[in-house]
């Protein structure tokens, strides 16, 4: 792993962060800091509090108490800018499908003020990366969920965004696809991309992520990496999803 704790400025800050629907916490006091360069992966059961949390970093919901800082800048207080350091991809991504591809490109670069020349270099790069550029021309409504999925990736990393955050990344991603992202996800760590990545898919999260954090029940219940993971659950030889089963067994939540 290329990451190292404690040498990389932190770009993404979680602190206390809250949200309830009602009297249902669904994320409880949540603290964390991932840093520059760093791949971190965000496990847990269903309705642990994940997605609802990726809403929160992505600034599309609004705590109930605590904070988001994304690059040094509060989430709260200073939206723009903040929405313009992160690359978002959610897991249920919503596509205006009378558009073309490139027109949906165009349309996420004036989002973030991409000027035009350069909006030309970097759509036929990310095109081109993803395998759509013999697409580009086509209404998004003729793509296939997959190729859908891959256009969200491209319109994330089009304004080259410091932090990415992505919810189940891999969904619906054929295994040519999935290879490709996890190729693209190593190279954006390299050049010093934050990525903070929600998954089901162990395999993907124990293969790719510098740390791990699991949440359960909206409680953040174990951090660290896959090593430290392992050493909690007196786990010596398992993988990453006997490690989550028992760390996740019979915990009571306060």
């Amino acid at each position: 792993m290329h990451y190292a704790i404690g040498v990389r400025m932190a770009m993404i800050e979680l602190r206390n962060l809250t949200k309830r629907f009602g009297e249902m916490v669904a994320v409880n006091r949540l603290n964390l800091s991932v840093s520059k360069g760093e791949i971190f992966g965000f496990i847990g059961p269903n309705g642990a509090g994940k997605t609802t949390t990726l809403r929160m970093m992505g600034g599309v919901l609004a705590p109930t108490e605590g904070l988001v800082v994304i690059d040094g800048l509060n989430m709260a207080s200073e939206p723009e800018k903040a929405k313009k350091r992160i690359g978002f991809i959610p897991d249920r991504p919503f596509l205006y499908e009378k558009l073309t591809g490139m027109e949906f490109l165009r349309f996420t670069a004036d989002l973030y003020g991409i000027k035009d020349d350069l909006f030309r270099k970097k759509s036929e790069e990310v095109l081109k990366k993803f395998l759509l550029y013999d697409w580009g021309d086509e209404l998004i409504e003729s793509y296939s969920y997959g190729m859908k999925q891959r256009l969200i990736i491209s319109a994330a990393i089009l304004h080259d965004p410091k932090v990415i955050v992505v919810d189940e990344p891999m969904v619906g991603l054929d295994p040519a696809g999935i290879k490709m992202v996890k190729g693209l996800i190593r190279d954006l760590a390299q050049q010093g991309t934050t990525l903070f990545m929600s998954t089901h898919t162990l395999a993907m999260a124990e293969d790719v992520c510098d740390r791990i954090g699991i949440i359960h029940k909206g409680v953040l219940i174990a951090i660290g990496t896959i090593e430290e993971l392992k050493r909690r659950a007196q786990v010596q030889e398992g993988d990453l999803e006997e490690v989550f089963l028992i760390l996740t067994e019979g915990v009571s939540i306060p």
